[in-house]
């Protein structure tokens, strides 16, 4: 449901909104069933000339089931939801799939710096291609990023991947994507990092093979 908003431009955007699906039907269920219980015994009990209210303790067995039957379904539920939570997250944030590229991601007051490995394809050499706000990645190829912060807490979002991981200064965090649809997205600093917080969005590019070799091409060109 949350594709008809933002598209699903990664792999792990499909389990994302899978969970979110789940947990969106299973609450709305239990909300729409018990207001249509509310509202039905608003008007089956309500206030009628000639009877008088009566006073229910609670303490019989076909009284105490308004309890503890919807008590344990709701158990049952909550069990299915954290079970799918984990299940997500394990496959998100835990199974790291072997790297195809890697880049590192370098969040500061109030840019994003993000660095390709040059021809060689190690980091840290001198012929690294270096790019500010402007990330540029292949269709269907996984990369490993290597995320830290120069400065404060910043938290490298991009809704159309469903990614979200905080920059820690001092740390490096390994995450991982995997492209699946061509089309320019939003980077955004989902952590409030300063008076410029909102002055630091930044694009991502998903193009095909061709396309990135001739980026790449033009960047090496220019000397990074």
């Amino acid at each position: 449901m949350i594709s008809w908003l933002v598209p699903q431009a990664s792999t792990s955007a499909q389990h994302i909104d899978w969970l979110f699906t789940l947990i969106l039907v299973t609450v709305g269920f239990w909300f729409v069933l018990a207001q249509a219980v509310l509202f039905t015994f608003i008007v089956r009990f309500r206030r009628k000339p000639g009877n008088s209210a009566a006073y229910i303790t609670g303490e019989k067995k076909e009284e105490k089931r308004w309890i503890s039957v919807p008590h344990a379904f709701v158990i049952v539920c909550d069990v299915v939801l954290i079970a799918g939570a984990i299940l997500v997250w394990k496959s998100v944030k835990q199974d790291l799939p072997p790297a195809d590229e890697r880049i590192r991601i370098i969040a500061q007051q109030w840019a994003w710096v993000f660095v390709h490995p040059g021809p060689d394809g190690q980091l840290d050499t001198d012929d690294d291609v270096r790019t500010v706000n402007d990330l540029h990645v292949k269709l269907d190829t996984t990369y490993h990023f290597e995320l830290t912060s120069r400065d404060v807490v910043h938290s490298f979002s991009v809704p159309a991947f469903r990614l979200k991981q905080d920059a820690v200064p001092g740390r490096f965090v390994t995450g991982w994507f995997r492209p699946t649809r061509r089309g320019t997205y939003d980077i955004q600093c989902a952590e409030i990092c300063g008076i410029g917080h909102a002055l630091m969005p930044a694009r991502l590019t998903v193009e095909t093979a061709e396309e990135h070799a001739a980026w790449y091409g033009s960047r090496s060109a220019q000397g990074g």
